[in-house]
C-alpha cells in the first residue's frame, strides 16, 4: 500500500506508465471498445470511469508538448455531436497540464491508432464516445 495513490491506478497501470517513454500512446477506452482485440498491452481498469481515471493519471503523466495535440478523441462522425464528458475532459486537462490542445479522429482510424500504443486501458466506462489516447511528454527537473 501507497500513500496519495489513487485507488484507480493499479500497480499493472502504473507500471505501464512509468515503463512508457516519450511518444509513446496509451488509450483509455470505455465499456465498449474493442480493447482486448486491439491492445498490445491490455490493463483492466473495469471499475473506473475515463474522468476520474484521467484525473488521476495526469497527475503523474506529462503530455507531450512537441506535438501539435496530445490529447486525441474519437469523433462522433457529426463535427456538431459533443459528448457532454468531452467537457469533463478538458476540464481535467485544463486543472492538470493547462490548456491543451485536442483532436477528434474518426472511428475506424481512432480504432488504427489504437492498434499502435503502448497500452489499452478498458475501463467501465458506459458514455459513448468517451475513448481518449494520451501522448506520453518528458519530465524536466530543474537542476
Amino acid at each position: 500500500m501507497l500513500k496519495h495513490i489513487p485507488p484507480c491506478l493499479s500497480p499493472e497501470l502504473l507500471k505501464v506508465l512509468a515503463e512508457m517513454g516519450h511518444g509513446d500512446e496509451i488509450v483509455l477506452a470505455d465499456a465498449n471498445f474493442p480493447a482486448a482485440s486491439l491492445a498490445q498491452r491490455l490493463v483492466r481498469a473495469d471499475n473506473c470511469n475515463i474522468p476520474t481515471l484521467l484525473d488521476a493519471i495526469l497527475m503523474y503523466f506529462p503530455l507531450d508538448t512537441f506535438v501539435d495535440c496530445p490529447v486525441v478523441l474519437m469523433g462522433t462522425g457529426d463535427p456538431d455531436v459533443r459528448p457532454p464528458i468531452w467537457q469533463e475532459y478538458s476540464k481535467c486537462i485544463l486543472g492538470r497540464d493547462g490548456d491543451r490542445p485536442v483532436a477528434l479522429l474518426e472511428r475506424y482510424e481512432f480504432y488504427e491508432r489504437a492498434a499502435q500504443a503502448y497500452a489499452i486501458v478498458a475501463t467501465g466506462e458506459t458514455e459513448l464516445y468517451a475513448n481518449v489516447i494520451l501522448k506520453k511528454g518528458v519530465v524536466i527537473h530543474n537542476a
